[in-house]
Parts: C-alpha cells; structure tokens; sequence
C-alpha cells in the first residue's frame, strides 16, 4: 500500500515537495492556511493592476541549466516568457553620476573603468571573478564523460582534466569572496562614487561578495530572468502540476499542532525505551488528519516552538533562533498609475533631497522598480511601481495596537512616497489610480512567516558555509516520520531554494523507503 504523506503549507518548497511526493508514489495531501498557493511567490490585484511581492529574477530561467530541470519536473516554465534584463539595477549619486550594474560582463566592465579608470585593478579582478563563476556555471564543468569506443579513455581522462582545471579556480574564487563582506570589497575603490553604489547594491551587512557574483553570472548566462506573469502565475502553474499529479490541497486550513505518538522501540536484544514519531496534524477548526510522513513546509519557529511546543530542539536548533540574523521585514508601497513609464530604468535607485522616515528612521535613497516589462501586471499605456523599504518588525507590532495609528502610519508612508515620485515624475501623483501599503504584519498574516521576514535566514559571511553545503538539518532530534524543508532549514532562502529543498526531502524520504528517486519533466 502506498504511503501517505502530510504537508504543511503550500508556498514553494510544499508544493514541490507535494509534486515529488506524487512522482514517487506517495499519497500526498498539502494543508494551506490561505486561500491561494505561492506563500511568499505571491502577487495580489488592485483595480486592475498586479502587484507582486517576490520575483524580480528566477535562477534558472536558461534552457538546459541545472535548476531548470527543477522547473521543468515542476510544470513552472513551459511555455512562459523570460524577460533577461540588460541592467540589474541604476544607482544615481547626488553628483548626478549613474552606476548601471549591466547583467553583461563586458559591457558591465567597460561601464566601471569609464567611471573610475582609476579603480581598473579591483574592476578587472571582480570581473575575471565574474567571468569565471559564468564560465563554470554555464555548464562546461560538468563531469566528464565516458567515451562511446574503445581506447577512449585517454581522450577522456584529458577532457576531465582541463575540466578540472578549470573547476579549481571556481573553488578558490569561491572561498576567497564567500568571506569578503561586499562594504569590504567596494572600500577598495578609490572613486568615492563607486565606492557608495558598490556597497549599495544589496545594503545588506555582511552579505557575501560571492552572492553578488552568483548573481551576476546566472544573469549574465541568460539564467536568472524574469517570468511573464509575476509570482503568482508562476506558483498556479506549480499547482496545477501538482494537482495534475493526483496532489489534493486544502486551502484556508491553518495547522495547529502536530500530531505525536509515543511506541516502543522495536524488540532488538539490547534496544529499550520509547520513540516518538509524528503521526497526523490537527486544524484550527479541531479536525485531525493522520499520516505516514508530516513535512513542514511552514514557518519554522512556528513549527518547532508552536506546532510541537519545543519539545524536540537542542541547543544547536535554539541558537539558530536565538543568534543568526534573519531577513529585515519588508514595507512594500505599489502603486498603479495611469502612465506609461517603459522609457525609465527598471531598477534604479536615488538619493532624496527630503528623506522619508518609514519605521521611525529617515531613509534618504528610495528604490523604484517599475513592471512594464510584463505586459500582465498593469492594463495597456499603465505602470506599476513598487518601492521598498528595510523595516523592522516590532516597530509595526507595537503600531497595530492601536488600529488607528497603524492605517495613518501606512497612509503617511504611501504619501511621501507619491511626493518624491512626484519630484522625479511631474504629474504622476495625479495619475495614481491604486495604492497598497504591505508592512511586516501583512507578511506574518498570510504566510506565518516569523517576524514578518520576507526569505528565513540572511546570507552573511558566516552563514554562507551553510548555504553552500548542506543547509540545515531537515529532521528534529527525537522525532521520527517528520521533515522540515523550505527557507528555514536552506540559509539564504529563494524561490530556486525553496523547490530544491521540497525536492531533496522527498530524495531523503525515497533514500528510508529504499526507493529510487524518480523526477518526471511532464
């Protein structure tokens, strides 16, 4: 008989779990507390305009790329357009300067020496760093392999070799820049500009110059872009796979506790004692179901300290909550005006002549991104913008204590942001047509997530050894037939991560099974 399997939370990772479940023979249900799937990969509509609250860039958007095998088992990207952004982002200095990050390193190298000749040492070492990471993750240092005919092997022990030699270097450049915080690397430019809009790029502390790079690379092979429709379309085609699959999902069905049983540990001579394993899962409504396997794909503090009361931790899982830092809670200000703004930069980054003070602190750049790349997002002629900002989360806990002071705090914000686009844009205040303020509450009501952060763990120069191996434990000391997977158990987050980790916690349930992992492209 086949095994059944409970999963909590339909973001990302659960439906991929879900998708990789049915694959494997397991009868898989998925339990959601909102109405819709994506958590986190999720976009909303306001009179007619599409605001999205995650995808900017998709690694593994390239054909024949290594995570877009993932998408294509998922149903996700067949048949969809990618957008490949020539810019990531511009960032202006009051000097009137312009650092454009072009997503093509040639022109991005060029770009940086006419800027500060003066830095064409550090600009060249960062972009044979870049081309490097490009080269290898295009694909041309894959295993080698065996030869068709006999007496082949000298052939192809050679071809492994240069193979090789290319892979060490990518590992040493890997070393090397997974411990150099971007500041650190961007204080070696001697142009003062260049010097601000490096460390600018993400502004987050101690974010590893190697994520950059990562980044840069996917995007300059083609393999990080944009999927026409936004985050939403993207998680419905992952849930239509699923379902497709023989998956069934049960929206609107918050989990609060899982299910634990106590049994005897197997007769074995020596072996006494009991064994705790998960067996089912009960709603906020009182009913119960029960199960061979549970995964939680949801938050994971509200997993471990909430759904099973923090009785299966140890001090290495406590420090994780207690020490390492997490992705900054989000403010996301869109709004849908009634004006065509495809000639102006995606991406572009400015410094105020007023600051905006969002969540107590004065902010003196404002980031804009609009969305008329994608013809879905906003009718014919319209824009959509979005503007975030880095907030915290107790600030908006203690405001909604008072409903009141919640709703003008966000009405403040919305306005002083429609000021300064204003200043940049005469006229498009009056040409506003929606507006939707997102705060770190938002965020925690409809995915759970802890604080309100918008991707688990932060990427830091010491989390990064985590990233790039293993990640997290995806089981709990003392509990048996259960799983973690998504964010909170893969530092640094994503969508890409979050699918690859639902697709290595079905491998590790396969691998207990003694089953052959299998993954189908449909």
């Amino acid at each position: 008989m086949e095994k059944s399997i409970i999963i909590i939370g339909a973001g990302i990772a659960g439906l991929a779990a879900g998708c990789y479940g049915q694959m494997n023979g397991y009868r898989t249900h998925i339990f959601e507390l909102h109405d819709k799937p994506g958590g986190l990969c999720t976009s909303w509509k306001r009179k007619g305009y599409t605001f999205d609250g995650c995808i900017h860039w998709l690694v593994g958007t390239k054909p024949g790329s290594p995570f877009n095998r993932i998408w294509q088992e998922l149903g996700a990207t067949q048949g969809r357009q990618i957008v490949d952004h020539d810019e990531f982002v511009r960032i202006e200095g009051e000097s009137g300067k312009a650092f454009v990050l072009y997503t093509d390193v040639d022109r991005l190298e060029r770009h940086m020496k006419e800027l500060a000749p003066q830095d064409t040492a550090v600009i060249e070492e960062f972009c044979r760093a870049l081309r490097l990471l490009s080269d290898v993750m295009g694909g041309s240092a894959g295993p080698p392999a065996r030869s068709p005919r006999p007496g082949g092997a000298l052939p192809g022990l050679l071809t492994g070799m240069r193979r090789a030699l290319k892979v060490l270097p990518f590992l040493w450049t890997m070393r090397k820049y997974s411990k150099v915080p971007v500041q650190d690397f961007a204080a070696r430019f001697r142009d003062p500009f260049l010097r601000q809009a490096f460390g600018d790029i993400f502004g987050i502390p101690d974010f590893p110059t190697v994520a950059v790079l990562f980044t840069l690379a996917s995007m300059h092979n083609h393999d990080a872009g944009y999927p026409i429709g936004g985050s939403l379309a993207f998680s419905q085609a992952i849930e239509r796979r699923y379902l497709d699959l023989g998956g069934q999902i049960h929206y609107r069905s918050r989990v609060e506790k899982i299910l634990v049983e106590e049994s005897p540990l197997p007769a074995s001579g020596r072996g006494r004692g009991r064994v705790s394993r998960a067996v089912g899962i009960r709603l906020a409504n009182g009913e119960e179901h029960r199960a061979d396997v549970i995964i939680s794909a949801a938050d994971g503090h509200a997993t471990i300290f909430d759904m099973l009361e923090g009785r299966y931790v140890n001090d290495q899982i406590r420090g994780y909550y207690a020490d390492l830092p997490i992705f900054p809670p989000i403010v996301q200000v869109s709004m849908g005006v009634a004006r065509d703004l495809a000639d102006q930069p995606h991406s572009v980054t400015y410094p105020l002549a007023e600051p905006i003070v969002v969540s107590g602190q004065p902010r003196h750049n404002l980031g804009m991104r609009h969305f008329c790349y994608d013809p879905t997002i906003a009718p014919a002629g319209k824009s959509v913008v979005v503007v975030m900002f880095e907030s915290t989360y107790n600030y908006w806990k203690k405001l909604a204590e008072e409903r009141e002071r919640y709703e003008a705090e966000k009405k403040q914000i919305a306005l002083a942001v429609m000021d300064r686009l204003e200043q940049r844009f005469p006229g498009l205040s009056g040409q506003v047509e929606a507006v939707d303020v997102a705060t770190p509450l938002t965020t925690e009501r409809y995915t759970g997530n802890w604080q309100g952060s918008m991707e688990g763990w932060l990427i830091t120069t010491k989390t990064m050894g985590m990233t790039m191996g293993k990640g997290m434990s995806k089981t709990l000391p003392g509990l048996d037939n259960f799983y973690m997977t998504g964010q909170w158990v893969e530092p640094g987050g994503g969508v890409p991560t979050a699918a690859q980790s639902g697709r290595k916690v079905v491998q590790m349930i396969c691998r207990r099974d003694k089953k052959r992992f299998v993954a189908q492209v449909p």
